[in-house]
């Protein structure tokens, strides 16, 4: 590894001042005590005293001395020089500077602090164990690392040693660490299993590929054939027979980032690592690659049988269109024949011949049988479309049987019996067989199970797939190893661990450990709200009840732009410099660094030069989907196709995407303009959608948007000063209500929204009660007020008007009982134990819910209620929801623009792929907005000076989502005005100099 990979900030501040203290450091650092000031005193003469007390603070402050006592900021000497009652500008602390008495001042004071060095064998060994430990457990940077031991070293009292000494001593640290895990995992390997790992790195003779390229490439298409490819090679990977030893004490993150690195890297480059850590790069990639295997052949199972059963429903249809004439036929006559046995004129006896004389006996016999073979009842399985595709099952059942095993919940139970049931018994049942019939529902008793009572074999194999479909969908049925379907309640806190945790858990979100104390105030909170908003109902001109008690909210009238936020906006936009895209990501990168959270994917290779231009160039040919042809330069050996794909390969992944993105959110939040905008304590979640034209099992149809192609939708967080603060990518157009909690919790920024705002497709009682428990306000856009019901919890309390739409009232009993476990689940999701997004598939499963969804659907009610009545109440809300949404409308417009390469289409295959590029996106649009509120800002200081009149309402309307000014078409150049590379800001445009200026 490397020696010299801290970054220049950290150059610049490691022992020695950069920039003058906060006042909480001069508070804590430099403030003398009565302690300080006896030792002070002992010596002679105001230099010498001063002298000390600035070394003294200054080794409490940086942990080392300077070689220049005072060249430090000029804050520091005169609080010092203050607190001793001496004047900061006496000439004879020059004589100090230079003189020798400084050195033995240094020995004194580290014997009177207690500070050590680091080469006292008792502090090098313990220093080396903690990071030992931190490394072993962690994928922390060598430059995070750096750091930390700095850090430890200030809390331990040991004087800093030279820059390069501690960088060595890390970078000592973390190869040991790594030495000793490629051991660990190549000591329990066979010679036989050594070969085996060896080969994956050959190329098959005809072959272009090796067998590492070929494991590898996961299915792209949904299909019997794919999904037996995928079974393969999920059976080859089990082949293998590869195990971890010891599993549970080798860190689940560093043999990730070895596997990382074997699913990236060329099959050549893996082959050139040295003996050891090449055999245990293979050992953790075959590992995790179990885990990715099952996942894909998972996947393409759910999404077959998704289109098996949507198929023939879709022929069920088409069938019913076409029969419809021959069942109003057969229904006529049965109604001509009901008629007469309704005639209570006919005496019975003659009902009868009266009746057959009407319609004759066997015409009635034929339409009776007619409907009976014509009618569907409300819940059936069409199931004579699905018997017809039973040869497509049986062309993949088998390899499904042979190949997947499943775990489940208690919900899930009766279905992995059953599937058992089928591995275990390929062959027709027989009458007298023990076939489990706990999994056979109401809809399908008619076709499993036989008037005999035996079983058919077809359609019980039929039920048993449908049944599996749902629980994959719900997870209520897992597999092991997993990254996408396996169990989500495995995180869960239990027993002592959950014990301990309780308390601080309860503070942290303001719960209470009995459900009493918030129950009790959030009911007084609705009871309260009920009133209010009732006591209000006759002046709010937007409400109204209309028919039958409903309740009608009028839409908003179009806020109106004043004569001066119209000029304002004009003049602003006129001012801002016209520049090439590509600019605008190197100027960023100069001012903001995000370029450093780029690194390698192992570590252990040298930075090369002009990096970041590198880095702003694969960024540009992602996010605009061009491809790299119009950013190559043959002349640039950073622009150059292999540099770029280099880069691209080895530096482009989710880890290194999210804190350049962090970075990017900090610089925003830092300018006073968008501060203007919002304080980051609201955001809104929407989702942008892309038509994905090739072929990929990491699509789904959606007519509406997508047409008769395939797509994504690419959901994102976006906080009012109009940054983005996470995305995450689901195939097709998954209910947002499922992954709105997770892209909320897993955002890294600094920024902590707590009102979350949302079109009405994010709209679930669950959602409202989880972002409530977990200290959010979850405020969605109502499009249908009218259609919302109102829950009550008081059943005799009088809300006026509001009674007639107050009818549905909470289960507070429910409640009281899944308390303790409501808090279990909140507090794992807080602590980041459970994935949020597997979670919300367990929860938000309609027609079977468990005891705890049902209770935090019962509290969400309460919250729900809350927000609609606040909403119909109060038009600022209505109002701030939507500019809010407005906001990431404008956002998306913006996206694509910058996303115009290929007709806008996403043509990844796999999903990590599609995440990398709309990641890229995500940071090339954080930069825009980004630069375009540098920029306003500055125009808004120029004008402020021309005397223009600038008022705060008016700036809190101006947007940085404006790209007129930014080319983003043609060949790009890289390169930027040699001002602006020193920092400074281009010249703003004269509006008066003509629009070519």
């Amino acid at each position: 590894m490397p020696v010299s990979y801290v970054t220049e900030e950290q150059r610049e501040s490691y022992g020695r001042y950069n920039g003058p203290p906060s006042s909480d450091d001069l508070a804590r650092y430099f403030h003398l005590d009565d302690a300080d000031r006896v030792y002070i005193a002992r010596r002679r003469g105001h230099a010498n005293r001063l002298g000390i007390a600035l070394q003294l603070t200054t080794l409490r402050y940086l942990g080392a001395f300077l070689d220049d006592p005072l060249d430090l900021p000029s804050l520091v000497l005169s609080t010092v020089a203050k607190q001793l009652g001496i004047t900061d500008t006496d000439p004879s602390l020059h004589g100090y500077r230079t003189g020798e008495l400084r050195w033995d001042h240094q020995s004194d004071i580290r014997r009177h602090c207690g500070f050590v060095e680091i080469t006292e064998p008792s502090v090098g060994f313990r220093l080396g164990r903690w990071l030992y430990a931190l490394c072993w457990t962690g994928t922390e940077r060598p430059s995070v690392l750096f750091e930390r031991a700095t850090a430890w070293l200030l809390t331990h009292k040991v004087l800093l040693p030279g820059r390069s000494t501690l960088e060595r001593f890390v970078a000592r640290v973390k190869s040991r660490v790594e030495e000793h895990l490629w051991r660990r995992l190549g000591t329990s390997l066979s010679d036989e299993q050594r070969e085996r790992l060896e080969r994956l790195l050959t190329v098959p003779a005809g072959s272009r590929n090796s067998h590492l390229d070929q494991l590898r490439s996961g299915p792209v298409r949904v299909s019997g054939p794919s999904l037996i490819q995928a079974l393969t090679r999920l059976q080859v990977v089990r082949e293998l027979g590869i195990e971890l030893p010891t599993v549970a004490h080798l860190p689940a993150s560093r043999v990730t980032a070895l596997a990382r690195f074997a699913g990236a890297a060329k099959a050549s480059a893996v082959s050139r690592l040295p003996d050891i850590r090449r055999l245990a790069t293979l050992v953790a990639f075959v590992h995790c690659l179990e885990a990715t295997a099952h996942d894909d052949a998972v996947e393409v199972l759910e999404m077959l049988l998704r289109d098996v059963f949507a198929t023939a429903r879709k022929e069920d249809r088409k069938t019913r269109l076409r029969t419809l004439k021959d069942l109003d036929r057969a229904a006529t006559l049965l109604a001509d024949a009901c008629q007469v046995v309704l005639d209570t004129t006919l005496p019975d006896k003659t009902l009868r011949k009266t009746l057959f004389a009407k319609v004759p006996r066997d015409i009635l016999a034929r339409a009776l049988q007619e409907v009976s073979n014509l009618v569907r009842p409300p819940d059936d399985v069409f199931y004579s479309e699905l018997s017809e595709r039973y040869r497509r099952i049986r062309r993949f059942l088998p390899f499904v049987l042979e190949n997947l095993r499943f775990g489940a919940s208690p919900a899930g139970e009766a279905v992995v019996a059953a599937y058992e049931w089928l591995r275990t018994h390929p062959g027709r049942f027989k009458v007298d067989d023990d076939v489990p019939r706990e999994v056979i529902r109401k809809r399908w008793q008619r076709y499993a199970v036989r008037e005999d009572g035996s079983i058919d074999h077809r359609a019980y194999t039929f039920c048993v797939l449908d049944e599996l479909y749902t629980s994959l969908r719900r997870r209520d049925v897992f597999v092991a190893p997993s990254w996408k379907y396996a169990d989500p309640r495995a995180g869960l806190l239990n027993g002592n661990e959950w014990e301990t945790a309780r308390p601080i858990i309860c503070r942290t979100l303001g719960l209470s450990p009995t459900p009493s104390p918030t129950l009790l105030a959030i009911t007084k909170e609705l009871d309260d709200t009920y009133r209010a908003v009732a006591s209000r109902l006759p002046d709010n001109p937007a409400v109204r009840f209309e028919g039958t008690n409903e309740l009608v909210v009028s839409s908003l009238d179009k806020l109106e732009e004043p004569a001066s936020l119209l000029a304002l906006r004009t003049a602003v936009n006129a001012r801002l410099p016209r520049v090439d895209i590509e600019e605008i990501l190197l100027e960023i990168a100069a001012r903001t660094g995000f370029t450093d959270a780029f690194t390698h994917l192992t570590e252990r290779s040298a930075r090369a030069a002009d990096l970041p231009i590198s880095i702003c160039a694969v960024l540009l040919a992602e996010a605009s989907n061009t491809g790299f042809e119009p950013l190559i330069r043959s002349d640039m050996a950073a622009l150059k196709r292999s540099r770029l794909s280099w880069v691209d390969q080895n530096y482009f992944r989710n880890d290194t995407i999210t804190p350049a993105n962090a970075i990017l959110v900090a610089a925003q939040n830092r300018l006073v303009l968008a501060q203007q905008w919002g304080g980051g304590e609201v955001a809104s979640a929407d989702g942008m959608r892309f038509v994905v034209p090739v072929r990929t099992v990491h699509a789904a149809a959606n007519p509406k948007y997508f047409g008769r192609e395939r797509g994504v939708t690419w959901y994102n967080l976006i906080s009012d000063q109009f940054s983005g603060l996470n995305d995450i990518t689901v195939p097709g157009t998954l209910r947002d209500s499922l992954i709105l909690l997770g892209v909320v919790l897993e955002q890294p920024t600094e920024l902590q929204p707590t009102q979350i705002m949302t079109d009405t497709g994010a709209y679930s009682d669950v959602v409202f009660g989880l972002f409530r428990l977990l200290g959010y306000r979850f405020c969605p856009r109502l499009a249908d007020v009218g259609g919302t019901r109102f829950w009550r919890i008081d059943a005799q309390a009088d809300y006026g008007d509001l009674n007639a739409v107050a009818r549905q009232r909470v289960n507070m009993p429910l409640i009281e009982q899944q308390w303790d476990d409501i808090l279990r689940l909140v507090g794992s999701l807080k602590l980041g134990c459970v994935s949020a997004n597997g979670i919300m598939r367990t929860l938000q499963i309609g027609d079977r819910p468990t005891r705890l969804a049902q209770a935090l659907a019962e509290f969400g009610r309460i919250e729900k209620t809350l927000h609609t009545l606040t909403y119909i109440d109060d038009e600022a809300k209505r109002r701030g929801t939507l500019t809010q949404l407005n906001r990431g409308e404008g956002r998306h417009s913006v996206a694509r623009a910058i996303f115009h390469g290929k007709r806008g289409e996403l043509r990844q295959r796999y999903q990590e792929g599609q995440e990398d590029q709309l990641g890229a996106l995500g940071l090339v649009l954080n930069m825009v907005v980004l630069w375009n509120t540098i920029y306003m800002e500055a125009a808004l200081d120029q004008l402020r000076q021309e005397g223009f009149p600038v008022r705060d309402e008016d700036v809190a309307r101006l947007s940085p989502l404006t790209h007129d000014h930014i080319n983003m078409l043609g060949r790009y150049s890289f390169a930027v005005p040699e001002a602006v590379a020193r920092g400074e800001l281009r010249p703003l445009r004269n509006p008066d100099d003509g629009e070519d200026d």
